[in-house]
């Protein structure tokens, strides 16, 4: 019987955390359950080492990765699609930027009152 379907592997949607080398990353996929005694929602999180063979992802990516044979010895993950691209601030926040926007004593002093 040589029939050529797949098994059905999982898929998870989660956000990259860590680029720890090269084609290496650390999906964070959180998740909620209830707490057995209390049966409150508690908030919790898996954490997996994912295959990122083009080096397409950052810091902050929503992704979705799929189970997959073992690659290495931390990693049976790989990235499926990035689903949303980080948004990084272009330039760094200077001080003169922060002293513009927030009023302190010496701002405030400067302005005339009437």
């Amino acid at each position: 019987m040589s029939s050529s379907t797949r098994n059905k592997r999982k898929d998870l949607i989660g956000f990259v955390t860590s680029r720890s080398g090269d084609k290496s990353v650390k999906v964070t996929v959180p998740y909620k359950t209830p707490h057995p005694l209390y049966h409150k929602v508690v908030n919790r999180k898996t954490v997996v080492h994912v295959h990122d063979e083009k080096n397409e992802t950052k810091v902050g990516d929503k992704v979705e990765i799929m189970e997959t044979r073992p690659i290495s010895r931390l990693k049976r993950w790989r990235i499926i699609r990035v689903i949303e691209a980080a948004v990084l601030a272009g330039a760094a926040i200077t001080e003169q930027d922060v002293a513009a926007t927030v009023p302190t004593k010496v701002t405030q002093a400067s302005t005339p009152s009437a």
